[in-house]
């Protein structure tokens, strides 16, 4: 589920842990709040066997056949999304039975199929069995089972009909209306719960690849993280962090981490920040089609952040009116400080979350604001609209993005997994 702007990004060197990897990149260039349907079975502290992961008693093994006729043998018009992994077919079965449905009966699907080329493929495939199939949270993708038969490896998950927040924010098609600033921070919130659970004690999972086209909404905007193919279990004893291949997705992985190699929590709070970053301007975190100066989204906005005179130019003007300055500033702070350079400068996910639902609790979260805050964004936006027209920026270039699966997803692009520059 990549985009053609923030491509994964591959490291040359190799790891730092003596583990090796066989996976090369087909892209050229990704606790406060726990409801009460939080459940886990305590991830192993030491890795499982194929055989175990396959076993566990919270999934479903499908065969082949079963999913064939699930998504009318995989039909074209049947695609929802598609990334490095492979092709998500939407398809239905019985909510009872679990077995292949009519199309509009029983419980809408999606099926992700492995291309049928890698090694690593495979390890991803697994990978995101071993997590799904033990954590389970509101705000984390619900992976129903799995199908390994011969060549064959599948993925079965929830649909979720709205698709990825990279479609809303990024797209500009007529069938993708722009997110309310509402619905952008309560998407913002249930995010970073999904992450604080990743995070928590009980589960002690780094999710390595937290970006938007891995966020997935369901029919009511509730956001859920999909995708887990690259996550990995946080470090344990005394240690501070876990030394791996650099994986991700550039633009919205870590300094330290692109540097070293070394994945910490605060990793992920770093990716977080960008995201959040992105949902308040509307704009990729890299994109190369913007005037110069401002490929890089979090470079370029940051020395907006800290001013309130000038935060609107970062802003998303399809929002304009539906927040206060007041409001804006606290989103552009908790941004700030997640980007920090210094991971140990970074809040922890508990902290974003509390942060974030005292934002929602707060009349900050949806209201216009003051006579002098409406003052400051029209002023600002007069003056921006006239800088825009006059500097002949060229024009965004339309998305190519995909989600999981959900609404709008036709002709996606592939995405992959190492960091490639």
């Amino acid at each position: 589920m990549g985009c053609c702007f923030s491509a994964r990004i591959k490291a040359e060197s190799p790891p730092r842990n003596g583990s090796t990897s066989n996976y090369v990149s087909k892209d050229e260039d990704t606790l406060s709040g726990l409801s009460s349907k939080v459940s886990l079975t305590s991830v192993p502290q030491t890795p499982r066997t194929e055989g175990e992961i396959l076993q566990s008693e919270n999934l479903n093994s499908f065969s082949f056949n079963e999913l064939k006729t699930a998504t009318r043998n995989f039909r074209p018009d049947s695609v929802v999304g598609e990334g490095g992994f492979g092709s998500v077919f939407k398809g239905w079965i019985d909510e009872q039975t679990l077995t292949a449905a009519k199309p509009g009966t029983g419980t809408v699907i999606a099926a992700k199929r492995l291309n049928q080329e890698g090694f690593q493929g495979h390890n991803e495939w697994l990978a995101e069995i071993n997590y799904l199939g033990q954590l389970h949270h509101p705000n984390l993708v619900k992976l129903f089972g799995y199908c390994l038969e011969d060549d064959h490896r599948l993925l079965v998950y929830e649909f979720l009909p709205k698709g990825s927040l990279d479609n809303h924010l990024f797209r500009r098609a007529s069938y993708f209306q722009p997110l309310s600033w509402g619905i952008r921070m309560k998407v913002a919130l249930d995010a970073a719960k999904g992450l604080a659970f990743l995070h928590s004690d009980e589960a002690k999972v780094i999710y390595r690849d937290f970006k938007t086209s891995n966020i997935l909404l369901d029919s009511n905007y509730n956001a859920k993280l999909s995708d887990f193919g690259l996550a990995k279990d946080g470090p344990v004893g005394d240690k501070s962090h876990v030394s791996t291949r650099v994986m991700g997705t550039y633009g919205y992985a870590a300094p330290e981490y692109m540097a070293t190699g070394h994945l910490t929590k605060k990793s992920d709070v770093y990716s977080f920040g960008v995201v959040l970053l992105e949902i308040m301007s509307g704009k990729r975190a890299m994109d190369k089609n913007r005037p110069s100066g401002e490929h890089n989204l979090v470079e370029w906005a940051k020395p907006y952040l800290t001013s309130k005179r000038r935060i609107f130019q970062v802003m998303d003007a399809r929002i304009e009116g539906q927040y206060s300055l007041r409001a804006a500033m606290k989103v552009a702070n908790l941004a700030i400080q997640c980007l920090s350079v210094e991971p140990r400068f970074r809040p922890t996910m508990e902290e974003v979350v509390r942060t974030l639902e005292q934002l929602q609790d707060s009349n900050d979260s949806g209201s216009v604001g003051s006579s002098r805050d409406q003052t400051v964004r029209k002023s600002h936006h007069s003056s921006s609209s006239r800088s825009r027209s006059s500097s002949g920026a060229r024009p965004h270039r339309r998305s190519m993005n995909n989600s999981l699966n959900g609404e709008g997803t036709s002709n996606p692009k592939p995405s992959a997994s190492p960091l490639v520059t």
